[in-house]
């Protein structure tokens, strides 16, 4: 299994499963969420940071629907108070 790095410096295991919730949680179909999470999960790496996961998950949400990235983003600000990427 592959450890990604959180924001806060632990690691834990890569679970596909969490892109592909998060990605239907702000408007992508299943089908779509599932796809795209396949192709992250190909570029995820021993160390990879959450942050360049999310980055990558964006890229995908903003090149099908810019609103679902924007959903995301929202959610970001207003509920887990962060800023920027």
């Amino acid at each position: 299994m592959v450890k990604v790095t959180k924001r806060d410096g632990r690691t834990e295991d890569f679970v596909i499963e969490k892109v592909v919730v998060s990605m239907v949680k702000w408007g992508a179909p299943a089908d779509f969420a599932r796809e795209m999470a396949k192709s992250i999960e190909a570029e995820v790496h021993e160390g990879i940071s959450t942050r360049d996961i999310k980055r990558r998950v964006l890229e995908e949400l903003r090149k099908e629907n810019p609103e679902w990235e924007e959903n995301w983003l929202l959610y970001d600000r207003s509920v887990k108070k962060r800023t920027g990427i």
